[in-house]
């Protein structure tokens, strides 16, 4: 199994915080490898968004995400329905009074063929999306 995970503090309240994330029209100013993102209604269990993700060479990759969780303001989960590794996701929030602790951890499972070719660039994309943590705490705390 591939996996990531990161947790940051947002001096910022816990609803704040909670639609941020939950917002995908936010993703881009801190997901840096998203190249287009839409979802199709109000968030909730069942909802779908739609994604590419920057792969190899700079081309899109589909990586449609399903939402598999959503329990504001405390839990948000999903599940990628396209692409060549399908991923889950998680994000916790915890208020700590005027802030929020987030952690978010991404894990696949990848097996065979797809773990000897793909192990190395699929961490390392999970890597850089969980280190976005730090982008968004700025933006989020800069307003």
């Amino acid at each position: 199994m591939v996996r990531a995970s990161r947790t940051v503090v947002i001096n910022r309240p816990i609803e704040d915080v909670f639609a941020f994330f939950t917002t995908h029209s936010n993703d881009k100013s801190w997901r840096s490898h998203v190249k287009e993102i839409s979802d199709g209604g109000p968030p909730g269990v069942g909802a779908h968004i739609h994604q590419v993700v920057r792969g190899p060479g700079g081309r899109g990759i589909p990586a449609d995400v399903e939402v598999t969780g959503y329990e504001p303001p405390t839990r948000y989960t999903f599940v990628a329905v396209t692409g060549p590794v399908g991923p889950a996701g998680e994000f916790r929030f915890r208020s700590l009074g005027g802030a929020t602790e987030v952690t978010l951890t991404l894990g696949a499972e990848l097996g065979g063929l797809k773990s000897l070719l793909m192990s190395r660039s699929v961490q390392n994309a999970m890597d850089s999306e969980v280190a976005g943590l730090e982008k968004a705490k700025r933006q989020l705390e800069a307003t």
